[in-house]
């Protein structure tokens, strides 16, 4: 019943508020995480990319985060942008961030968190959001924020039903990760560590280079113990050729420009988001999936280039109806959507595009044309590309799972916090989330 609802604060359902560890960011490994706005996309954090904070035993205890922990960015355009801790990693967070420690006896963390990510809490940042050059809000205006809070028990109830749809979409971007991790590891054993033409060429007592003996001696003792995959080594070479271009390499494999195995085109510069509907085909910017076009250009599997700016160089995997608006380069092989596999993982690797520019780097379209790869018999290429094409549909499938998820929660957040729709209701529709 709505009449058992009260009104309060964030602050008020706070034991306590503090402001994050001012520090350099590291990248090895010493000391705990180091949560910063950047980590926090949509109320989500990859703790593989976040980096780490040096720190002394004293202040690690101070800004250590705490299971039930709700971080605030509170500067620049990611102002109110938040994220729930949920006590499973050693970390700390960063100066631009604002904890919120919510006392468990007032009300339930996850429940004030969903709270935060109401159209609501986004209208009061908006608000509240203050300065003109560099916008943001701190801790005491964003404690205003009010909150109709319902009994324990139903919070409990809509943190579990809004919770059971994130975790659904959390267990999807886990197996995605897993399913692309598979795909990148047969990538660099077949094209990269020579796997396969290693074991054919010791099984045939052909000569080793002195440069991939180490490697040599690791495929020695899995031909031994049995885990040497001698059934996919029958496509592969079983000698090496030395080039000038790229030191030893399987014998009958050629080194190409990037224009003889594949179709570059350059993305419509007059395309931009203002052409965007809410439904339609996907849209490729620079920085990947980005909105819908009412028409497609493309329906293939191909690969979309990021050409300019600070992410120049980053790929993307396209499939189904697809089309690209300005500042991309894309690019699909001459032969099958399978080659196509073969690329992607070709051109994601680091530093493979020359960039131009140091303000503002980018890939010229010469070089892109003229940027020369490794390029297997085609029956390998073809037989890479059909293993992990089903890897990555699998991976395409649960995006698609996660659209309807993300749209499925989006409807409810707002209404099961508000009171507008019955918990009943809400458990009822959660279960057939792709109805």
């Amino acid at each position: 019943m709505l009449s058992e609802w009260t009104q309060t604060t964030l602050e008020a359902l706070s034991r306590s508020v503090s402001y994050g560890y001012t520090e350099s960011a590291s990248s090895d490994p010493i000391g705990p995480h180091f949560l910063r706005i950047t980590d926090i996309q949509n109320g989500v954090v990859d703790w593989s990319s976040v980096p780490y904070c040096p720190i002394s035993g004293k202040n690690h205890q101070k800004y250590k985060l705490k299971g039930g922990d709700i971080v605030v960015a509170r500067t620049g355009n990611s102002t109110g942008e938040n994220y729930f801790f949920a006590g499973d990693h050693d970390a700390v967070f960063a100066s631009y961030l604002i904890r919120f420690s919510i006392d468990e006896t007032l009300a339930l963390p996850k429940f004030v968190w969903y709270t935060m990510r109401s159209p609501n809490w986004w209208a009061f940042v908006n608000q509240s959001k203050t300065g003109s050059a560099q916008a943001g809000a701190n801790a005491k205006i964003l404690g205003r924020f009010p909150i109709d809070l319902p009994p324990v028990s139903e919070q409990s109830r809509i943190a579990h039903i809004l919770g059971s749809l994130d975790d659904k979409i959390e267990l999807n971007r886990r197996m995605n990760a897993t399913l692309i991790g598979m795909a990148q590891a047969l990538f660099k054993s077949w094209f990269v560590d020579f796997a396969p033409v290693l074991d054919n060429a010791l099984a045939a007592g052909n000569p080793i280079p002195d440069e991939l003996a180490a490697r040599a001696e690791v495929r020695r003792q899995a031909l031994a113990n049995g885990t040497a995959d001698r059934e996919a080594a029958k496509s592969f070479p079983d000698a090496f050729l030395e080039t000038e271009e790229f030191g030893w390499i399987p014998a009958g494999w050629n080194i190409h420009k990037m224009s003889d195995v594949a179709d570059l085109t350059w993305g419509d510069t007059q395309v931009t988001k203002k052409s965007y509907t809410a439904e339609g085909y996907t849209a490729y910017s620079a920085k990947g999936p980005d909105g819908f076009l009412s028409y497609y250009d493309f329906d293939k599997v191909g690969i979309v280039l990021s050409a300019i700016g600070s992410n120049s160089g980053q790929s993307f995997l396209a499939h189904g109806k697809w089309s690209c608006i300005k500042n991309t380069i894309r690019l699909w092989a001459n032969d099958s959507d399978d080659t196509s596999f073969y690329l992607y993982h070709v051109v994601s690797a680091p530093s493979f595009w020359p960039l131009r520019g140091s303000a503002q780097p980018f890939i010229s379209q010469s070089d892109a044309r003229n940027c020369r790869c490794l390029v297997p018999e085609r029956e390998i290429t073809r037989e890479f590309g059909s293993m992990v094409a089903d890897l990555y549909r699998k991976t395409w499938d649960n995006e698609s799972q996660n659209v309807t998820l993300c749209k499925l929660r989006d409807i409810l957040l707002p209404k099961l916090i508000t009171g507008e729709l019955s918990i009943a209701d809400a458990e009822q529709l959660s279960q057939s989330p792709t109805a």
